[in-house]
Order: C-alpha cells, then structure tokens, then sequence
C-alpha cells in the first residue's frame, strides 16, 4: 500500500490527525480529507493533501478512511447520511476509527458499518503522543484479524510505535480510558507528595529532583510538577481538559461492577479542586487550589533559595573524618549487601543480626560476629542501623544487651532504616540526654538489594554538620547518590516518606489499572506496553506490573513493607494537617493483601485485593488450551485441495527451493529429494542442472555459534548464487529451514543471507509441524502436549540454554530475537480466517501488498493451511515478488507439492533379510527424547542391547579417560552387532552447561565429536542406523559416515525422515534414520526401534493369522519339546523368510515346564521372522490360568471332550482371561480320533463339526480361531490316506468368514499336498504339525553318532528340512 496510486482519506481533522497525515505523504500515499474549513484544513492542503466536498467524496477510491468521532451525535451524518463516507465507500476499503467515544458506542458503530454500510474491516484506534520520545505518534489499535492485517501498512506508516489487539473491536478506546485512570490518580498523588514534603520542612524542588531520579517517580511527576510549581498549570488549561473524560471511567466502571477506589477518591479530589475559582474571572493557577485543599504553603516554599543536596554530599565525603571501625546491626537482604560491601571498602565491621545463618554467611565474607548489639557496637566509630522498623530499632538500641549502652563517646549512629521523621527526631533528643557526645545521621537508603551489594544505593541523609562529617566516608561507600537534606534529623526520612507515598500508590494504582484492563477484555500484555509508552506511566509501574503478569510474587521487596510505609505516611499526615485522600485508600489496601495472608509475598500482591473482588485475573500468561476445541472453533478449511495447481505451477517454473537445512530433520516432509552435505559450486551446478524443484543443503549450523553459523550461511549463499549464474535460465528461492519450536540463529542466518542475495519483499516466518504437533493459531506458536496446545514460551523448549526465549506471540518473539529492531507492531501476519475464507488468492493480494522488507508470520493449523499459503506465495512469486523464509519442515512439502506417503518399512527398501543388529546413537538431551528413551529401554530391553556413554568422561575429563571410553563403546558395539544385536548408544542423560551460551555449545561439540569418533570407529556394517537429535544426526552422516549427499526415501514416522546413504559414504545405501530430539509421543522410538528390528515384527498371533488371510496361505503351527526343536523351526523360518508358530503341547509343557516356555518365548523375540508362541489342547482350567500368565501369545482352550454347554461355558471362561492379555484363543468343536503325545482318542469317541452348533459355539464362547474336524486325525493315517470332508471345511470357512474367526486343522502330518491346498483354498490358516518332527527327531536317536552335540545337530537339521517342507506347502515361505 505503499505506493502513490494508494489513497488514504480523512473524514474529520485535529491536530493529531496532521500529525497522522504528515508521515503518509512521506512513504507516497495520496491523502484527501473533509473537513469544514478553518486553519486545520490549511494546513492539512500545505502538506500536499486534498480538499474534499463531503465525507462521501473523503471516501472515494480510498483504499482506508480514517474517521474523527469525537461524540457519538456526529456518527449519523458523518458515517450513514446522505453524504456520508459509506456511500463513497469502495469494496474491500477500511474504516479507521480515530474517536473518544465510549467503547460501548465503538462496538455499535462496528456493528452497524458492517450491517448496514457493508463494510467488511472496521479497526479502532487511540491516536496519542509517546511519551519518551516527543513529536513521536503511537497508536493502539484493535479489530478482526484480518482487518488489523490489512490496515497495519498504513498504521505502521504512520506511528512510530504500534500496538495490536488481536481482539474485538474498542479496546483502542478502552485502553486510554485506562490509561486516563492512571494519570488521573498520579496528578492528586503528585500534589499530596508535594503537600506532605512542604509540611515536612522539605523544600518542593528539592523533593523534586530527588523523586525525578527515584521509584516514586512518574510521567506525570515528572512532566507536570515543574509547570505545577512555576503556577503554570491553571484551572482552565490544565483541571478541565483532565477531568473532562473522567466521568466516563465511572460509568464504563458501574457498567462492568468494578470497584476503582484509587481512581474515585482521585476524582472526587479533582472535583473539589476544580470547585475553587477564582473572584475575578474564575480561572485560579492550579497550585493555589491545591494550597486551599491541603493548607499548605507550596508556592513560598518553592520560591525559596534553593540548594543542591548533591553539591552538600561532595563536601561532607571531602571532609570526612577517618573512620575504622563499623558495627552494623541488620543482616537481611538489604543490610547484608550493604555491610558486605563496606567489607569489601576495606572497612573493619562487625555485624549482628538474629537470625544465625546471616552471621554464618557475614563471617565467610569476612566480617566480624558480634553476639548481641552491644557486641556489635563496642568500640565502633559508626554504628549502621539497618533493620525493619522502629519497634526493632528501639530494640537493638535500647533493648537488653542494646548498642546505645556500649557505644564509645563521640560515636555516630547511621539509621537507614524507613521510619517516621518524628521517631528520628525524638531519638536524636535521647542520644543527646546520654551525655556522651553520640551523633545521629538519618540515612534512608532505596534502590533494591542488588544496588545494596555493589555499593550504588540512594541515600537521603541529614542530621547535624558535624555528625554528617564524621560519617560522609562511610555514606559514600554505600551510594552511588548521595543527597543531603537540611532541615537536621528528620529530614532525610521526610524525603524517604515522600518516595514511598508515591511508589506505593503507584503499585496500588497500577494493580488496579491492570485489573480494571482485564475486566474490560485487553490483553494485559499488551496493555501493560501501552501504558509504559504513555502518559500513565510510572517507575513502579514498569517494575512490579510485569511481577503481576507472571503471576510471580516472589518477595523483591514484601508488601508489609508499604503497610509499614503508608503507615508512617498515614500518622504523618496527621501529625501535619494534611489530608491524603489518595495516600490512605492505597494504605488500606495494602493493608487488605496483608489481612488476606499476602504480606510476605511481593508488594505487587496487592493486585490480588482486586482479583478476589472481582474475579478477574491479571496474569498474562498464555494457557494451555484444548486441542480439540480449539482446532473445531476455527472456520472451515478452504474446499480445493491445491496441490494439484502447485504441481503444475512448478513444472512450468525455472525456480528451484533451495533448503538450507540447519540440522538433518528438516527433511521430515518429503521423499524422493536429494540432500547435500557438501555446498561446493560444483556440486551446487550439478543439481541446478538437474534441474529440481527442490534440494536440501544440511548446513548444521544450530551446532555452531553465532558467528559462524553468519559465517557459513554468507559462503553457502554466495555459492549458490555464483553456481545459478552459471546455469541457463535458472531461479531459486532459499528457505531456512529451522526448528519448529523456534530454536536457532535467527535473525542472524537470515540477516547473512540477505546481505549475499539482496534484500527481500519480506521474511516469511512460517514454524507450523503438523507431525510434530506445532501450530499457529491468531500468531502464537503452539507445541501439542497429550490432549492441550501448550504456548512454545512454556515449554522446555524455550528454555534452551543456547537458544531460549520467552514470547509464544511470534510478532513478540520477532522483536525480542532482533532485539527490538523489528518491532512487534511491525511485523504482519496471515491469518487462518483469511486463508479459509478467502483461498490463495488472498495469500497472493496480501503478500504482494507488504511493504518491502517486511517480516510476516504464517499462522496455520492443518496441512491444507499450509498449501493454501503456499499456493499464494507461488503466484506472488510469479508476479516478481521474493521472499526468504524461515519455517519448519511442512512448509517444504507444501511449497514442492509433495503428497504425502505411508512411512517406510524393512521391507520396502527389501532388508529384511540383512542380518547383522541395528545401531542406534542417542545425543539429544531434550526432555521429550529422555522419555523417548525410557520407554525404548522398557519396550525393547529384551532384545536391544544399552551402551551408555559418560558424558563427563567424554566432554570434562582427560584425554586417557576419554579415550577409553570411546574404546570401550567401540569394543561392545562391534560385538553386538556382528551377533545381530540391535544396539542402543546413548549418552548419559545428566545435562552439563556451561557458564555461557558458549561453554554449553562446546560442551555439546565435545559429546557430539565422542559420538562421532565412536561410530567412525565401528567397523560391522549396520543393518539400519537411527540417530537421535538434529546435531547427532548431522555429524554422524557427515563426519563419522563420510555422507556427500543422501536419497530421502520418506519417513520412518511421521515428522522422522529416513534416508539413503549415497556412494561416496561409508556404508552406501543403508537406511539412516534422522529422528528429530523433539518429535513423536513417548512411544515413538520404541514404535521404529521395533519395527526395524530382527526380532519379531508381529506382536500377536492374531495379527500373525491376519497377513494369512490376506495373502491366502496358512501358518505352520510346529509341536516343540526341547531347544533343537525349536532352534530348527526358526532357523527353518529365517532361511525360507516364512512366518511360524512354535507350539507346547501339554504332555510336553508337563516335562519341560517354564524353562521349555520360556525357551519357546525369547527364540521368538530373537528371530529375525515372525514368530509366535501357542499353547495347544489346553483341557484344564488350572493349567490354562497358569499358562495365561508365562507370555504366550495365544491359547487353545480344548473343552471338545466336554458336552456342548459346557464346553461353551468352559471356553468362555478362558476367552475372557486371555482377551484380558491380548491373547488369541482357539477352541475344538467336534473331536479328533488318535492319538497325540500318549494322550488317544478312540474313533467311536470322534465327531464332526457341526456346522450349526459352531456357530452357536462361536457366537457365545467369543473365541478368535476354530479347530475343526473334517475327518483329519492325531498321529498316523491309515495306509489309505486321510478323507477329508472338504464339503463341510467349505461351509465351515462361510460360517468362519461371517464371524472372522480363523479356521484351523489339527493333524497335518501325512496330509498330501493337493488336500493341503484345497484345505488352504477353503480358509484354513493354521496348520499344526507334530508327528514328522517327532519321527524326524526320533530316527536321528537310532543313528550312531560319537557325541551328544553331534546328536543335537544332526537332530536339528533333520527336523529342519521337515519344517521348511511343511512352510513351501503352506505357502508361507518367503512371506516374512
């Protein structure tokens, strides 16, 4: 909009809206404004403007209008009459609100302009003058989203500072109600803080040049006491412009039952004054009123001679007398800091306190103990008290063992405690009466404990000439500003009243302000930024408001110090006459925090007093919010999928996204793109003349500091732009691919690679994840957490040691990164609302209206988000705009196009049959991968071996120890991994900082370069490689594997990228896992460990019948009986790459027992197939329950010699027990003749199944598998061969399929091949096979052989070759 065909009209002028206009016309807007006549219109046309007839003409071809309301009567004419600005209103233009007018009328008026006038973006604004920098505008403004986008260009133009609402329309107007609040109350509290002073004897100016440089200091103090004083400030000029709006915060208060104490006794004081007039012509010079309402003599008193306190304090340290000894009394948070410091100024003290610890701590920094007070002070020169209050100071110097009676004559005492002028002036009359020459100095101190420590307090100190002298060294060393008041003891103590009148109802004013903003709805933020830049401003305003919008009351100064404090005011104010209005209602609620229990906490608790009242809660803290609820209450996602129209805008484009990648999990998104870890102009011309859409270059450059991260972002760019140079017809557009929780080098990589390629149109700051459960939603940057979105500035995340930040609002988090250079109310934004609701055609109109070298954030919060702006920014770019974009790894693929893919298995890339362990390297110490890691070791600790790596011998101890740690990893890592062990290398998980944000990142190359030297050292090649961490992952592709460039296959998980290794490496082609620290659930590397390992990838017998089904063939269900037989069926498994169960026969389980079991149980986890374990004919509910609980993976529970109710009953029994454990049962209906493990059934005792009675059986027994009898039987068939009734086994699979219940067929052995098949054909998935295994074993026995291993192995392989015969006839060969 920057452009001079944008128009701007103005329908109204004041004198700010010529300071509005000025800036315009410099950045080539053209303006036109109505208004009748007059000089405001002259000079508006001086400045280059024009004249228009009628709002509506104001309003014509004007891209914003902005408005002049300054009383809701006007709205009718201006806005809807018959020349009103609506009428002229063109389609799409904003209505900016510059008006004075209640909140409430803005809200109407917001309604009524979209209603009635048809216009769609309405924002409002509050036009003032900064306060720190004068002729400066600022602005705060509020509306819709995407009417603050669209005005923000012309708002940014005008103002020097920008404050946004992203809220409804009127906290514009709501804010200056607020901040009118405050500097109504600061006015009266300025006014009683002179009052006082004078009263006190304090001449005005001194009090002012003293407050001016303290913590009672305010705007207003500051600005307006001088005019005050000089009796510039007159009834007319200054009391009727002030209370002129004030009525309007009473009403807005009663319309929200909010109770203002603090703003109505101001009010009402302000009212009274403005009663006075005077006899002439009524106007009365403001400080004579205030005379009349306090009786106090202010103008004399500030026409008298003044002096400067700080020209007497250089004279008294000039000639001070020599002191050497120092007792001091008060060892608490200030006292310490104060008495160690004099320690330090080489000062011999002593020191006393009551609370021991503090006496403890005082002698370690070197200063003497004292017992009680008169211990402390005998034989001291000067005498320091510091402690809480005047009842304590009567006791420390009066009380048993007190100072007072052990002081040497001609001593001097230093009180710097906060006490009433009337105890300093009566206790000066009773060191006098002792009769020993004692001086007293009354010294208040400010400045917090921090200044205590180093010496630079501000001290207010009077007393007598010669007690000053003896003193002045010793006053000196404890200050930075010293000031001596006249006015003798009592003086200095009265300036001390003075500072915390103002500072505690500046707290109490403040608390009230913020708690008045967040019943009207604002942003406490926000306004909390507001105020610091206006009028309402106060020291103690900036220092204790951001303690209230932390919710953190962590004691800095108590609040029962200013009960204390206001107290003294409180006695004062009678002990002079003087009514403190103001003063007492912050005293008393101050006094309420303390009765509710909150006087320990920090005085700016006493917000609570207004949080209890109302309900409200003055925090700003972002919550965390609900997942669900919050993604369903945005709009529906735009309807067109654009992908499609990305693809094709990319063909036909020369442009290749280059990715700057600062560690390797940036390729999270995309497949099938090449990734180089070199960046050399030759390889970078090679891939231009490929001519890609994209490519990744892994820079790594979040492992590296600052300067060289600048370093090697500025030589990449410069390469890449040489090598397109050399390249025919090619563009590029570069993105810095960054952490999605706002982790890394910005703005610096982003500022380094500008200064090689040129300016850009705008930073495109876009960190939404999908995979990783990052999202922007109205700006800020949330990290899902289980069911809630959690603000990214609460997280651990945030709290990087390298690179940690404090603000989830990314507009915040723009300006706190850049230091302030790029402000908050600078930076632009696309909105989710106007992704949704206006398409990529939007994204393109607001992208190419940004003014050149602006920062804008993406907010989105699903993929079609993303695709949306991606789609905008391609035509944006294809209309000769540029962009360099800061994101997270979904804008990637959105911007390619890329659709996505299911994640990539073993078996996709054919390594299934690879046989040495997996290796994985864990360096991230972010706490989501020490969860990771837990549940990896829990999970997969059966089959995965743990090495852990002592951080601190690699990264903090000698070169030997070092050294023999890498060794020692090396050594078990080789071994494990020969044996097929998948190995787990993790460092050890206690976090070691440095001092520094450079320490630490040393400390991380020292663990990182260890993890490198490790796998560089490791010489068997791996089956697959999963390294966590993006540093990790980086190093160990690049320095420990010799990686130039890798295939992105996909992703092994969602948001984990799985690569290739190319041929340069050390292992070309080996799959290598980048798995981010801070993706995925708990689960998450446990989920990819297992389903990468060699150990069984099928975690049931159901799932393992499922593939069967799937694929038309049937499981072999082999009987076991000791480890050669099961050591034959898997090796028989692996070789022929089939899936099998190993099978317990009861009679066999009742000799072999658990350790047979648990044999069967650990072969299966080790098998490189899969492989489940079945317990078989289970007839007896006491071994069945046994069974259920050793780790079977399913069951069969054999009631068939029951009758059919009981077997039901029975069978239902067990089904519920194993269901319970995730196992799959199998039941008998029917009954099979012969005879099986010496257990035999008759033929007269064998029945078929029944077709009809199964599935009565099925549908109330609930169990998963169906053992049938179709004629097939135990152990041998006649010579004639079995008869199978494949009729009924075809009835029996219809019934089955119906049910999904897995047929399967008892005695196997013997059954020829085409029955087998026809048996398959017909929905038989499990087959079990006992007889030929056992002959197979048993012939082997008859068979001499020398030795009993040699039995065992000629057992085994005999067995074997009948397994892998049984897996080719089931079809299950090659099917692992």
């Amino acid at each position: 909009m920057e452009s001079v065909e944008t128009v701007v009209g103005f329908v109204g002028l004041d004198a700010l809206s010529l300071e509005m206009a000025s800036p315009l016309l410099h950045s080539g807007y053209k303006l036109q404004a109505f208004e009748i006549g007059g000089p405001l219109m002259d000079d508006f046309l001086k400045q280059g403007g024009d004249q228009c007839s009628s709002p509506m003409e104001a309003a014509k071809g004007a891209a914003a209008v902005i408005v002049l309301i300054s009383h809701p009567d006007q709205i009718n004419d201006i806005l809807f009459g018959p020349v009103g600005a609506c009428k002229g209103l063109q389609e799409d233009a904003i209505v900016i609100l510059h008006s004075s007018i209640l909140p409430s009328y803005i809200e109407k008026l917001d309604n009524r302009l979209t209603e009635e006038g048809k216009v769609q973006f309405v924002v409002d604004t509050y036009v003032s003058k900064k306060t720190s920098d004068a002729g400066k505008l600022l602005i705060t403004c509020s509306g819709k989203l995407e009417a603050i986008s669209r005005a923000q260009p012309i708002l940014s133009a005008i103002s020097d500072k920008l404050f946004i609402f992203d809220e409804e329309i009127g906290a514009g107007s709501k804010t200056k109600l607020v901040n009118e609040l405050l500097e109504a109350i600061h006015v009266v509290a300025s006014m009683e803080a002179i009052s006082i002073g004078c009263k006190a004897g304090i001449h005005p100016w001194i009090i002012y040049d003293i407050i001016s440089n303290a913590a009672g200091n305010s705007w207003v103090f500051k600005n307006h006491v001088p005019l005050l004083l000089r009796g510039l400030h007159t009834k007319q000029n200054f009391l009727y412009p002030l209370i002129q709006n004030l009525g309007t915060i009473i009403d807005v208060a009663k319309m929200h039952t909010f109770p203002l104490p603090m703003f109505a006794v101001a009010h009402q004081q302000l009212v009274l004054a403005y009663s006075h007039q005077d006899e002439v012509d009524g106007d009365l010079p403001v400080i004579k009123i205030w005379e009349r309402v306090f009786g106090a003599e202010i103008t004399n008193a500030a026409n008298s001679e003044p002096y400067h306190p700080e020209h007497l304090a250089k004279q008294i340290i000039s000639n001070s007398g020599i002191v050497k000894r120092i007792g001091f009394i008060g060892l608490g948070a200030m006292g310490f800091g104060m008495a160690s410091n004099l320690i330090k100024s080489n000062y011999t003290v002593t020191g006393f306190d009551v609370y021991q610890p503090s006496l403890v701590r005082f002698s370690e920094a070197g200063g003497l103990i004292g017992n009680t007070p008169a211990e402390a002070s005998k034989d001291a020169d000067v005498l320091v008290i510091m402690v809480t209050n005047e009842i304590q100071a009567e006791s420390v110097l009066y009380g048993d063992s007190g100072a007072v009676s052990a002081l040497p004559a001609g001593a001097s005492v230093i009180l710097s405690s906060t006490v009433s002028p009337l105890f300093v002036t009566q206790l000066e009359r009773r060191l006098q009466f002792e009769g020993r020459s004692l001086k007293l100095v009354d010294a208040p101190v400010s400045g917090g404990v921090q200044r205590a420590a180093e010496g630079t307090l501000t001290i207010m100190a009077s007393g007598t000439s010669e007690a000053l002298h003896s003193t002045g060294s010793v006053l000196s060393a404890m200050s930075e500003k010293l000031y001596i008041i006249k006015g003798g003891c009592g003086a200095g103590s009265g300036v001390k009243m003075v500072n915390q009148l103002l500072a505690g109802i500046h707290i109490a004013s403040a608390a009230e302000a913020m708690a008045f903003g967040t019943r009207l709805g604002l942003s406490t933020r926000i306004l909390f930024d507001v105020i610091k830049n206006s009028r309402g401003d106060s020291w103690m305003f900036e220092n204790r408001v951001p303690h209230m919008l932390d919710d953190d009351y962590t004691p800095y100064s108590a609040l029962d110090i200013f009960v204390k404090d206001l107290g003294i005011v409180s006695r004062e104010c009678l002990v002079h006459n003087v009514p403190l209005h103001v003063a007492t209602v912050a005293y008393h609620l101050f006094l309420s925090g303390s009765a509710a229990g909150w006087g320990r906490q920090d005085d700016a608790g006493v917000v609570k007093v207004y949080e209890t009242l109302t309900g409200v809660k003055v925090d700003a803290k972002l919550h965390v919010l609900k997942k669900d609820d919050t993604l369903n209450s945005l709009p529906p996602e735009w309807p067109v999928n654009p992908i499609d129209d990305i693809c094709k805008l990319n063909q036909n484009s020369s442009k290749t996204l280059i990715v700057l990648d600062d560690d390797p999990t940036g390729t999270q998104t995309v497949h099938d793109i090449e990734v180089l870890t070199e960046w050399t102009v030759e390889s970078l011309v090679s891939q231009f003349t490929k001519r890609p859409t994209c490519f990744f270059i892994l820079t790594n450059s979040r492992a590296l500091s600052t300067e060289k991260a600048v370093e090697l972002t500025e030589e990449i760019c410069r390469n890449i732009d040489l090598a397109a140079k050399l390249v025919e017809k090619i563009d590029y557009t570069v993105v810095l691919r960054g952490d999605s929780t706002l982790r890394g080098h910005f703005p610096e990589e982003a500022d380094a690679a500008v200064s090689v390629i040129g300016e850009m149109d705008a930073w495109i700051i876009c960190p939404f994840f999908l995979q990783g459960g990052r999202f922007t939603i109205n700006d800020i940057h949330y990290v899902a957490d289980g069911d809630g979105l959690v603000p990214a500035g609460a997280t651990e995340f945030a709290k990087d040691a390298v690179f940690g930040y404090n603000s989830s609002n990314l507009r915040e988090w723009v300006e706190e990164k850049t230091r302030g250079r790029i402000p908050a109310s600078s930076v632009v934004s696309i909105s989710i609302q106007l992704m949704r609701k206006g398409g990529p055609d939007a994204v393109c109109d607001r992208l190419c209206s940004l003014k050149k070298g602006s920062t804008c954030i993406v907010n989105a919060a699903s993929e079609r988000d993303m695709a949306v702006f991606a789609l905008g920014m391609v035509k944006a770019e294809l209309k000769g705009k540029h962009f360099l974009c800061r994101t997270a790894a979904s804008f990637v693929s959105a911007r390619v196009g890329i659709i996505s893919i299911p994640p990539i298995l073993p078996k996709d890339l054919g390594l299934d049959k690879k046989t040495s362990g997996g290796l994985i390297v864990v360096g991230s110490y972010v706490p989501k991968t020490t969860k990771q890691v837990k549940e990896l070791k829990s999970q997969c600790g059966h089959f995965l071996k743990c090495i852990e790596v002592s951080v601190e011998k690699v990264a903090m101890k000698s070169k030997e120890e070092r050294e023999e740690e890498i060794r020692r990893t090396v050594e078990l890592v080789d071994v494990y991994l020969s044996v097929r062990k998948d190995t787990l290398v993790m460092t050890s998980r206690q976090v070691i900082t440095g001092k520094s944000a450079s320490e630490s990142l040393d400390i991380n190359f020292r663990v990182s370069s260890a993890l490198v030297e490790i796998v560089s050292r490791i010489t068997t090649k791996p089956r697959y490689i999963l390294a966590k961490g993006g540093i990790t992952s980086s190093d160990l592709a690049t320095k420990a594997l010799g990686a130039k460039s890798a295939k992105i296959a996909g992703q092994a998980l969602a948001g984990v990228p799985l690569w290739q290794l190319g041929p340069e490496s050390r292992h070309p082609g080996v799959p290598y896992i980048v798995f981010p620290g801070n993706v995925g659930s708990d689960t998450a590397v446990a989920d990819v460990v297992k389903s990468w390992s060699l150990s069984s990838r099928i975690t049931s017998t159901k799932e393992l019948l499922l593939n069967a089904e799937k694929g038309g063939y049937a499981i072999g269900a082999f009987n076991v009986y000791n480890l050669e037989g099961v050591e034959a069926v898997v090796a028989a498994a692996e070789e022929e790459h089939s899936p099998a169960m190993l099978q317990i026969h009861p009679a066999a389980f009742k000799e072999g027992g658990v350790p047979l079991a648990s044999c069967c149980i650990s072969a299966a986890q080790q098998a490189s197939v899969p492989i489940t374990v079945h317990f078989d004919h289970g007839a007896w509910k006491h071994d069945l329950v046994e069974i259920i609980d050793l780790g079977f993976h399913s069951v069969m529970a054999d009631g068939s010699h029951l009758p059919f109710e009981e077997n039901i009953s029975f069978t239902k029994f067990i089904t519920q027990l194993a269901h319970a454990k995730d196992m799959l049962v199998e039941a008998e209906l029917g009954r099979l003749s012969g005879t099986e493990d010496d257990l035999t059934v008759e033929e007269y005792e064998a029945k078929l199944t029944d077709v009809n009675q199964a599935e009565d059986f099925i549908d109330r027994s609930g169990i998963d598998a169906l053992a049938v009898c179709i004629g097939n039987i135990h152990g041998k068939y006649p010579p004639s061969g079995p008869k199978l009734r494949l009729d009924l086994l075809e009835d029996l699979h219809s019934l089955a399929s119906k049910k999904a219940v897995f047929l399967v067929l008892h005695g196997a052995s013997g059954v020829p091949e085409d029955l087998v098949k026809g048996c398959i054909e017909r929905g038989v998935r499990k087959f079990n096979v006992n007889t030929e295994l056992r002959k197979a074993y048993m012939d082997c026995l008859s068979e001499p052989k020398k030795d009993l291993v040699q039995v065992m192995a000629s057992a085994k392989e005999k067995m074997k070759a009948v397994v892998a015969e049984k897996m080719k006839l089931f079809g299950s060969a090659g099917k692992a």
